[in-house]
């Protein structure tokens, strides 16, 4: 993981069966619901408004993952 001030960068190991767009649901999601559990967001910011921008860039890698992870 890497964050930046805007944006976030993982690497990230799932299943073929999972599909990408359900994994950032998932993440987006649960993440909101927790920074706001621990107060470090108003719930407000998570309710009737998306707290996660609705975009997500995402690619796949293989062979340079340790070039990447660097």
């Amino acid at each position: 993981m890497n964050i930046q001030i805007d944006h976030i960068h993982l690497i990230v190991s799932v299943q073929p069966k999972i599909s990408i767009s359900h994994l950032m649901r998932i993440l987006k999601g649960k993440t909101a619901i927790n920074l706001q559990k621990l107060s470090l967001v108003e719930k407000e910011a998570i309710l009737g408004q998306s707290f996660w921008d609705r975009g997500d860039c995402i690619y796949t890698i293989g062979l340079d993952e340790d070039k990447i992870k660097k």
